[in-house]
């Protein structure tokens, strides 16, 4: 069975304007489908078969994009702020057709991986409680974290507002002293996504997060060679590695 679009969507996506733009281009006679002049921009095309183009420009439609992006901190996870500069900010003009945004959010002041795309379906996987998409983030945490807090993330850490979180995975890097001023570094890898949630479990201990980072989301890993504040798409891999749950 063929999959067919509206037009207006496949020029969107295909980076040719807005609904309006598109619907003038159609009107001034610059959109033709299978070498025929198209009057109407809602008519239904195949951009698999159909070989459409604007002046003479040949559409190359892509029904998702997806982006993986070293968030820095200091920029919000939304697609528009009145106030704040956000993630969408940061890309190019390129991407404005899409329709793209995060999924899930990283806090204003936390950086490292954030997926951006237009994949509702993929998205809905990836946020689902039931999924239980696991989350790995670094952090610099004031206080000397012990075996006792490993002991306590694996039972779950009651928070400030009486939920029980689910079991978490701590791992001491370098623990700290804070005598001398060094911070402890840990890695956690959590199940689900509650409010500024680390912090919180850090503090249920008696300890404070002073820097946290995202290294991973489910089977997707944050590049190491990806700047902070920069971005690139998923691999074919990357991309069916996250459809495919090898999480």
């Amino acid at each position: 069975m063929k999959k067919t679009e509206r037009l207006d969507k496949v020029l969107g996506h295909s980076g040719f304007g807005s609904r309006r733009e598109i619907k003038e281009l159609v009107r001034l006679g610059q959109v033709s489908v299978n070498a025929k002049r198209i009057k109407d921009s809602g008519v239904q095309v195949n951009p698999a078969t159909d070989e459409i183009l604007v002046n003479g420009e040949a559409a190359v439609y892509r029904e998702y994009v997806y982006l993986m992006l070293h968030k820095p901190p200091g920029v919000v996870s939304a697609t528009e702020d009145k106030k704040e500069r956000t993630v969408i900010d940061l890309l190019g003009s390129g991407f404005d057709h899409l329709e793209l945004f995060p999924v899930g959010r990283l806090d204003k002041d936390t950086e490292g991986l954030l997926l951006l795309t237009n994949d509702g379906k993929l998205t809905h996987q990836l946020l689902s409680p039931r999924k239980h998409v696991p989350k790995t983030y670094y952090a610099d945490v004031e206080g000397t974290v012990t075996e006792e807090d490993i002991a306590q993330f694996l039972r779950g850490i009651e928070l400030d507002d009486g939920y029980v979180t689910l079991p978490a995975e701590l791992t001491i890097i370098l623990r700290g002293e804070p005598n001398l001023g060094i911070l402890s570094q840990i890695q956690v890898t959590i199940h689900e996504g509650k409010f500024h949630q680390i912090k919180r479990m850090f503090l249920a201990v008696g300890k404070n997060v002073v820097y946290l980072k995202r290294l991973s989301m489910g089977s997707l890993k944050l590049d190491d060679d990806l700047p902070i504040g920069e971005y690139r798409e998923l691999s074919t891999d990357e991309v069916e590695a996250l459809r495919n749950h090898e999480l």
